[in-house]
């Protein structure tokens, strides 16, 4: 149970990153100041931080929900997700040149990554692997992975993939791989 707790999460996050707007955050971050180790290391403070929250709500809400409830909010959540992985995120190039560098590139990454994930499909997601899985700690373990996973390549190498690789193509992809999740939610 706990290798299939992390490593769905991780999947899942992978998958939800593609396209979102933390991961063009990464993008913008590192052109603007072309620091990757602090913007790794801001990325994964925020990370660990918004999701241990979200683990921590998945818990509460999973000891007053039946196994049969958790069970269809885990396959909505997959399905909504799949859905809300064919609606593009933005950020306007004007972000990326006005971030601001008052308390340096860590804590602006930090912060900003926080505040984005707030809502955001990740932090639902996390929301919901923790209830259904009864375990914060390998959840939040896995959804951490999986933004890093999505989001440090985008810090190191971002604008060479970005003008190989079709957006347009990869949120379709992630949308179809998310579908397949909420299938195998649903017969799990």
């Amino acid at each position: 149970m706990i290798l299939e707790s992390l490593t769905l999460s991780t999947l899942v996050v992978t998958a939800a990153e593609i396209g979102d707007k933390t991961q063009l955050l990464a993008l913008c971050l590192a052109a603007r100041f072309r620091a990757p180790v602090p913007i790794v290391l801001g990325i994964l403070a925020a990370t660990v931080l918004n999701h241990l929250l979200a683990g921590l709500l998945g818990l509460s809400v999973a000891s007053f929900l039946t196994p049969e409830t958790l069970k269809w909010i885990l396959v909505l959540s997959f399905l909504a997700m799949g859905l809300w992985m064919l609606v593009p995120d933005k950020i306007d190039e004007a972000d990326c040149t006005s971030a601001p560098n008052t308390y340096g590139v860590f804590v602006t990454t930090a912060t900003l990554f926080f505040l984005a994930e707030m809502g955001d499909k990740t932090q639902l997601a996390t929301v919901a692997l923790a209830a259904h899985y009864h375990d914060a700690i390998f959840v939040v373990a896995g959804t951490t992975l999986g933004m890093l996973i999505a989001d440090v390549p985008a810090v190191f190498v971002g604008d060479k993939l970005s003008q190989k690789i079709s957006m347009v193509w990869m949120r379709r992809i992630a949308a179809v791989i998310f579908l397949g999740f909420a299938v195998a939610s649903y017969f799990a």
